[in-house]
């Protein structure tokens, strides 16, 4: 956690406030949501999007690789079942990465869907990854924070 911080409800009970989870290049980042007598949320920003939550801090960690991977998209207008033409241009690895990020869909679900093994789909999310990480390196190593 980089920050967090406690406030008082009017009844005098402690409410906790929303922290940054994990900070990115370009002002991207996720944050963190309590929720009460719930796990917290996880909330990706970034600019010019409208921002998403997850439920669990790795799936919200995979969405922004999936970000970083196309140099950025937007869900607005895509429709509820839609997916950006970002991603759809990037190839399979990064489509088989965002799906894994969309409600009610899991490596089994994406699995199916193309006809794979589970292990092949965690392949692809991994490819996603390791270049989302390879793009912010390379950003910070010419200064672009």
């Amino acid at each position: 956690m980089i920050s967090e911080t406690d406030d008082k409800t009017a009844d005098g009970s402690a409410e906790q406030a929303e922290s940054t989870h994990r900070e990115y290049i370009l002002d991207v980042r996720i944050v963190e949501c309590p929720r009460p007598d719930r796990p917290p949320k996880y909330r990706f920003e970034a600019p010019a999007h409208g921002g998403i939550e997850f439920e669990d801090p790795d799936t919200a960690e995979l969405y922004a690789d999936v970000y970083f991977d196309v140099n950025g998209f937007e869900e607005a207008g895509t429709g509820e079942r839609g997916v950006p033409p970002e991603i759809i241009q990037a190839g399979r690895d990064t489509l088989v990465g965002y799906f894994l990020t969309q409600p009610r869909t899991n490596v089994q679900w994406v699995a199916s869907y193309y006809g794979e093994k589970p292990e092949k789909i965690e392949r692809y999310a991994n490819r996603v990854r390791k270049r989302a990480r390879k793009i912010r390196q390379g950003a910070a190593e010419r200064g672009i924070n």
